[in-house]
């Protein structure tokens, strides 16, 4: 099977074969099947299988498909009916083999859970706009395929879930209320500023996940000398939100006469609360 690293149809992302195999049918399934190439036994019904994985696949990995079939039950239905007219064209063909019937019976439950999935998602954005529309504007609760597809990764590129929503709140004290709104509804929160990390910390793990933008949080003050806790002198300090970019903290520092002594790369793009929460320090900050 090593040869053939791209036999699901639409496959254009950077998980292999197996590894789409694994996430719908599981690793047991996906040893079967290998084991049944190996033997040739499963010609054509392998490529009908891979083609029902295929359109299953392109769907989860594509907002935008998701959203169209979400609005349009008669296509949903469609795409659905394909599928199984799939699988029982493999039923003819598997001559009594008890593997083959394994593979289908578990090939049938991962088109029975994509069935489910649309109702599924119809109800829990329902429930996540009535939920935390009492905390920010509704217009900040984004479900569409852009906000979901610009909200999957960060500079490193990993993809591994789609965030269920992204949240933008415009002001700090939405904040509190989104977080306890969002564990009422068992979404995994990831907060999020410029998106510019490279150690992934605001990548989903998780499909059921919302992501918090911060970026509209960029309120700054004024450079002030403060006791803080545990300090024997005052400190030079500045309240900002987490959205301010890490150049405008620099700037605002340098114009009281200090130097902000953290300089990632990305300082025209990052943002000081992701600065904070990924401890980023730059070359500067040995100094």
């Amino acid at each position: 099977m090593n040869a053939r690293l791209r036999e699901i149809p639409y496959n254009y992302t950077s998980f292999s074969d197996r590894e789409i195999v694994v996430r719908l049918l599981g690793a047991e399934k996906w040893a079967l099947l290998d084991e049944l190439r190996a033997e040739r036994v499963t010609g054509r019904s392998a490529r009908m299988l891979y083609e029902v994985l295929g359109d299953i696949w392109v769907v989860q990995r594509n907002p935008y498909l998701e959203d169209d079939l979400l609005a349009n039950r008669e296509r949903r239905a469609a795409l659905i009916g394909a599928l199984r007219h799939r699988l029982r064209e493999i039923e003819k063909r598997r001559q009594g083999n008890d593997r083959v019937r394994e593979l289908l019976v578990a090939a049938e439950a991962a088109v029975n859970a994509f069935e489910r999935h649309f109702d599924d998602t119809a109800k829990l954005r329902a429930r996540v706009r009535k939920v935390l529309a009492r905390h920010t504007r509704r217009d900040n609760i984004a479900f569409d395929g852009l906000a979901r597809v610009s909200h999957v990764t960060d500079a490193t590129d990993w993809r591994i879930e789609y965030p269920f929503v992204v949240l933008h709140p415009d002001r700090e004290d939405e904040i509190a209320p989104l977080v306890r709104g969002c564990i009422e509804l068992g979404l995994t929160i990831i907060p999020r500023g410029g998106g510019t990390g490279y150690t992934g910390g605001a990548i989903p793990l998780t499909a059921l996940s919302a992501v918090i933008n911060t970026e509209k949080l960029i309120a700054i003050g004024a450079v002030e000398e403060i006791l803080l806790p545990g300090c024997h002198r005052a400190c030079a300090t500045i309240r900002t939100g987490a959205g301010v970019v890490t150049a405008r903290v620099a700037e605002a520092a340098a114009a009281a006469g200090y130097v902000f002594a953290v300089d990632p790369t990305s300082a025209e793009a990052s943002c000081i609360g992701g600065n904070i929460a990924m401890n980023a320090g730059g070359k500067k900050a040995v100094l």
